[in-house]
């Protein structure tokens, strides 16, 4: 029997190991996919999964052009390497470690993906992409692995950092910082990033409002649950691999990793039945991902009962991180700062605290380990976050990183993909059919969303009802009425305009052809959104800006938007798109008839008015500009008014009102309108409103406006 090369095939078994555990690190890209889809709104679905493709393949390249060699190459003093630029090599060795490298880069990229879910443009995240992988993750990579398993492939570049003719190590594996799988060096650099591009994006509209605490929740939690244990399946590679060979300490790394996942799950889940009496999803989801976040800076050095410490904590931190974001209206609809940076930082001190040093082979006591884990993650933390910051928020003057309104609400699905909608397509065929009566029409039937699961019963059922023309006279009529009933009931998921049950009346008269002015009610069921408006200028250009204010008071009324966050969106939009320079003041809020509460915010617009059932008026100025003049950072700018109407009377108009002219050809003033407002005082509010309007026009002499009159009442 010829004699074995032990080493030759000792170095086959690693190669075969490293390659294997980068195919299970691909794997956990399909993970990421379905969770984060299934943790964002249906309408946003399409975008998200497209998002973690693209970014895929983006980070793949980028990393082969420039960022392994930023992160491996010879090193400039520590910083970053110099050289490997356009990787290209003929041994498998360094093949497979390219590989494996780069599942991680598209690892730290697609964990921005999930955070910014919802608001972003698809072509601005994959700049932030090229940010990540080509940048900030390779440099702050080659700060602590540039001299990892690489280097002790290659005879050559180990000998010429021996004998000091190159330098292979970057300045934290100088000083001994340790993160084995990327704590640190993947999850918390993805979260730095993402932790920037939240803010600098602000939260999804109505996120936060009074009215939607609650109501923003995933599409599908069982295919979140799914990434979820996708990711959990792929994490063995993640760590596994980074051993950079199968030998005694794999076994350790699995293990570990097993258990720190599993007792973050059951953390996740014991809060949540100790806060909420039920297992809450979200929870369950983001327990052992924290728990795998953390232990894998030390899942070689620890031992078990320590990985099980490291991984509930990791989970109550996360938890904790995620609610104290929530609290300061920080939007990640994923969770993935607290996930991959509060989790990856904790499970990088826990090195320091719970490691093995000898293993660690640093050189260094635990206290000295502590303050190097501290330094690394300060470091990195700083460079990652404020880097991305920087660039992200220059990036975002030159080119909106934020999906405008209109189109936030539509859904990125449509607005982004041009995407249709299988639910919006089986009502049209509903609604075609109960129209003709043709059961021959067939809807959208799609087994992967509720809509299409509806569309293919539907269809079932029409086909079976062919089958027999008696069957079909029997059952048309009766079949026609079931679908024009089934859309009466859609309809009714939508908000009804009769406004009957409402105490709420406008007027707007036209001084021109196309008025500037506009006034709007969006009825909920217990509450009544407002506005009053003035475009400043005149004609077809402010009739243009009013449509737009105009749509988006509806569209975001209709997802009962707070007013002053709703004044804030629409401002930037505008400021964003406006037509020659105009502005719009406005007057816009909420009356809900159940606690009978008014709140308002006034943007730049004539004095709100409230009179009390005594007869005393009270004003109240505006406090803020107009809306379109500026771009504004936070929605605090604009300040909301509340008060409890019970039986006072609330009043808006526009200047056409206080700059109409009295007998004596003067304007009359906020004084002057409060006098017609009492004298033509009714308890018929509409009533009062059209003999204002009437008293004006009169009073002008000619009948004849000199600016559009608008103006609203809102009270018993």
């Amino acid at each position: 029997m010829e004699n074995v090369d032990l080493e030759s095939v000792k170095s086959f078994v690693d190669t075969l190991w490293v390659i294997d555990c980068a195919i299970l690190v691909f794997i956990m890209q399909a993970g990421f996919m379905c969770m984060e889809t299934g943790l964002s709104r249906h309408k946003n679905s399409i975008n998200v999964a497209l998002k973690n493709a693209a970014d895929f393949g983006l980070a793949v390249v980028i990393f082969w052009l420039f960022g392994f060699g930023l992160m491996f190459g010879k090193s400039f003093n520590g910083y970053f390497g110099t050289d490997l630029f356009f990787f290209k090599t003929d041994q498998a060795e360094y093949m497979t470690y390219f590989v494996f490298q780069a599942m991680f880069v598209a690892t730290a990229a697609t964990i921005v993906s999930g955070a910014v879910a919802e608001r972003m443009k698809f072509n601005g995240y994959l700049i932030i992409t090229i940010i990540a992988t080509g940048i900030i993750y390779p440099i702050v990579g080659h700060w602590a692995w540039s001299s990892s398993y690489l280097n002790n492939i290659d005879a050559t570049r180990q000998l010429l950092a021996v004998t000091g003719q190159v330098k292979t190590t970057g300045w934290l594996t100088d000083i001994g910082f340790v993160d084995f799988a990327g704590s640190t060096i993947v999850h918390s650099v993805g979260g730095w990033i993402a932790l920037s591009a939240v803010l600098i994006l602000g939260p999804r509209i109505g996120k936060y409002s009074d009215a939607n605490k609650g109501k923003f929740t995933g599409s599908s939690f069982p295919l979140a649950v799914l990434g979820t244990l996708i990711l959990w399946f792929g994490w063995f590679g993640f760590n596994g691999g980074s051993n950079g060979a199968m030998d005694e300490a794999v076994p350790l790394i699995l293990i570990n990793t097993f258990l720190a996942a599993s007792f973050g799950l059951l953390t996740g889940l014991g809060i949540s039945f100790a806060l909420f009496k039920k297992p809450d999803p979200y929870y369950v989801i983001i327990g052992p991902l924290a728990g795998l976040v953390a232990i894998t800076a030390g899942c070689n050095s620890m031992t078990s009962v320590t990985s099980i410490f490291v991984g509930i904590i990791g989970a109550v931190v996360a938890i904790f991180v995620n609610e104290f974001l929530n609290k300061l209206e920080i939007d990640d609809v994923v969770g993935a700062v607290p996930v991959h940076l509060a989790a990856g930082v904790w499970g990088t001190i826990a090195v320091g605290l719970f490691s093995d040093i000898e293993i660690l082979g640093t050189g260094l006591t635990r206290l000295e380990q502590i303050k190097v884990q501290f330094i690394g993650i300060v470091s990195i933390g700083v460079f990652s976050f404020f880097g991305s910051y920087i660039l992200l928020k220059i990036l975002n003057y030159i080119y909106p990183l934020r999906v405008s309104p209109l189109h936030e609400e539509l859904g990125l699905n449509i607005a982004e993909h041009n995407a249709t909608s299988v639910e919006h397509d089986l009502i049209t065929i509903l609604e075609k059919q109960s129209e003709s009566g043709d059961l021959t029409i067939r809807g959208p039937q799609d087994p992967f969303t509720a809509g299409g699961v509806i569309g293919l019963y539907y269809n079932r059922l029409m086909s079976k009802l062919e089958t027999s023309e008696a069957e079909k006279r029997v059952w048309r009529d009766r079949i026609s009425n079931e679908v024009k009933l089934a859309v009466k009931v859609q309809e009714n998921f939508l908000p009804k305009r009769n406004l009957e049950n409402y105490p709420v009346h406008g007027i707007n008269i036209a001084a021109r052809e196309v008025s500037g002015d506009f006034f709007s009610f969006y009825p909920h069921n217990d509450s009544v959104y407002f506005i009053i408006a003035d475009v400043a200028g005149k004609g077809i250009h402010a009739g243009m800006v009013m449509a737009k204010a105009s749509t988006l008071f509806e569209i975001m009324s209709r997802d009962q938007v707070d007013p002053d966050e709703m004044m804030f969106h629409m401002n930037n939009d505008l400021f964003l798109t406006k037509t020659g320079g105009m502005f719009v003041t406005s007057i816009l809020g909420e009356y809900n008839m159940r606690t009978d509460e008014l709140r308002w915010v006034n943007g730049g617009h004539q004095p709100a008015i409230i009179r009390s059932s005594s007869g005393n008026y009270e004003q109240f100025e505006s406090n803020s500009p107009p809306m379109g003049v500026i771009l504004q950072k936070d929605k605090s700018v604009y300040k909301t008014h509340k008060v409890k109407l019970e039986n006072d009377r609330f009043y808006a108009f526009t200047d056409g009102l206080s700059e109409s002219l009295n007998s004596e050809g003067e304007e009359i003033g906020i004084d002057g309108s409060l006098k017609i407002i009492e004298q033509n005082f009714n308890t018929d509010s509409s009533k009062q409103l059209s003999d204002i309007s009437n008293t004006v026009i009169n009073t002008a002499g000619d009948n004849k406006l000199s600016d559009d009159l608008t103006l609203i009442s809102i009270g018993k």
